[in-house]
């Protein structure tokens, strides 16, 4: 994937970072340095490899530690929305915001 320093100001510019020329030099390098590793790895042909459960399931037996699932909370939709300004079958409503 290429990315231009244009490209990087404007993804900083939407998520509210204010990077100088250098810093942005940097991000531009560690992320195509980044991309290009995804690529790599979307190259490697894993047809009929089967999926892991965890990263140690190819050296030794695993026992996943998962906890039951089961409700634990109880549900507090009505007291969690009641400071929200607007509200409606059980959604918060927010203004629609379009940027261009």
């Amino acid at each position: 994937m290429s990315l231009t320093l244009q490209e990087i100001s404007r993804i900083a510019e939407l998520a509210k970072l204010q990077l100088t020329a250098p810093e942005r030099e940097g991000m531009l390098t560690q992320l195509k340095t980044f991309f290009e590793l995804v690529e790599h790895i979307k190259s490697v042909d894993t047809q009929g490899v089967a999926p892991l459960s965890h990263p140690y399931a190819t050296v030794a037996d695993v026992a996943l530690r998962l906890r039951p699932d089961v409700v634990s909370e109880s549900n507090a939709r009505e007291a969690n929305q009641q400071s929200a300004p607007d509200v409606q079958k059980g959604l918060f409503l927010v203004p629609k915001v379009i940027e261009s």
